[in-house]
């Protein structure tokens, strides 16, 4: 049943004339309109020192997002996202409790983003600036960001997608997250986001 499966969807893709698109690494082909993150093919994580010797490795399992763009006025594209902090997955059973402890997830269940600025630089390089809300904090931020490419998923519904990466470091601190800042665990957090968006 799963081998049948499989060969349809591929006779699905072959078939289809969107098939024949090839995605785009030059950001000239991004067309304007609304995107929506897709969360599946999206992963956001942060990376901290531990101990002083080496850096862990967090990610975040749920996760929303949109944004707008007019190929014409770059720098008038506009950003908002949301993580929920209670999806924190340390690679243990310790998830949950961590994600108390350094985030406060059950008070502030959501990390939230709101671009408020735009740069576009060389090639699809470019750097974006917003307010962070964490733990009930909020400070401006800017991420370097850079555009990985665009296409049509080749199955139904054919839909246009694009992707980014986009990082930043902040000091927890900076959010009222002072748990084992004392060496143990880094105060700065390397933040990265690889993105994949449905056109709608």
């Amino acid at each position: 049943m799963r081998r049948r499966l499989i060969a349809l969807l591929a006779l699905l893709v072959a078939a289809s004339p969107v098939a024949a698109l090839a995605a785009s690494t030059d950001v000239a082909d991004l067309k304007g309109g609304t995107y929506v993150l897709d969360p599946k093919h999206t992963h956001v994580t942060a990376r901290v020192l531990h101990f002083g010797v080496a850096y862990f490795l967090v990610r975040f399992d749920t996760k929303t997002g949109t944004f707008t763009y007019d190929p014409d006025h770059p720098e008038a594209a506009h950003v908002e996202a949301s993580v929920d902090t209670g999806s924190l997955d340390a690679n243990g059973d310790f998830s949950s409790k961590f994600a108390e402890e350094f985030l406060a997830a059950t008070k502030f269940p959501k990390m939230t983003f709101v671009s408020t600025e735009i740069h576009k630089g060389a090639g699809g390089a470019g750097t974006m600036t917003g307010n962070l809300t964490l733990r009930g904090v909020t400070r401006p931020v800017t991420f370097d960001v850079a555009f990985v490419g665009v296409g049509r998923n080749p199955l139904p519904p054919f839909n246009a997608i694009a992707g980014f990466t986009a990082t930043v470091k902040i000091k927890r601190s900076d959010f009222g997250s002072d748990f084992l800042n004392n060496g143990l665990v880094g105060d700065e957090v390397a933040i990265t986001i690889d993105a994949e968006f449905d056109r709608k």
